[in-house]
């Protein structure tokens, strides 16, 4: 039993081990830190630099305007990654469109999302039909 238990741990771990090199993969290639932080500087690094010119130039209006949105990006509420990955995704595949190797990485991740999902409401419509046909056959008992 314990040699059951050591097999499926190590293979979890070297399917973790696996994952973790193939996103790594992606996110450090050097073409897609290009596009990210091209992404980053047009969702978030503008307040930066508006911060700093304001600052040091003394323009009131723009030091408000970059510490105003700055504030507004702690905030829990802030889609500002839900917005920058995909448009450097999107910079990624306009600018570097026969980056044939990150583009199918990202391409099997989709896929593989896109699998996950459907399990998920496939699940999820089972319970359903099986909470309506348990309330069905309770009110028929009653």
């Amino acid at each position: 039993m314990k040699e059951q238990t050591k097999e499926k741990i190590k293979n979890w771990l070297q399917k973790i081990k696996e994952w973790v090199k193939k996103i790594l993969q992606f996110l450090l290639n050097p073409r897609f830190l290009l596009c990210f932080g091209l992404a980053w500087m047009i969702t978030n690094g503008w307040c930066y630099v508006f911060i700093g010119v304001g600052a040091f130039y003394d323009i009131e209006w723009m030091f408000i305007t970059g510490t105003t949105y700055l504030a507004f990006l702690w905030l829990p509420i802030t889609p500002e990654k839900i917005i920058t990955i995909p448009m450097s995704i999107g910079f990624l595949k306009l600018f570097f469109p026969r980056d044939e190797k990150t583009l199918a990485v990202l391409q099997h991740m989709y896929q593989k999302a896109k699998e996950a999902l459907k399990k998920q409401w496939k699940k999820k419509k089972k319970k359903k039909e099986a909470l309506q046909d348990a309330q069905t056959e309770n009110e028929a008992s009653n």
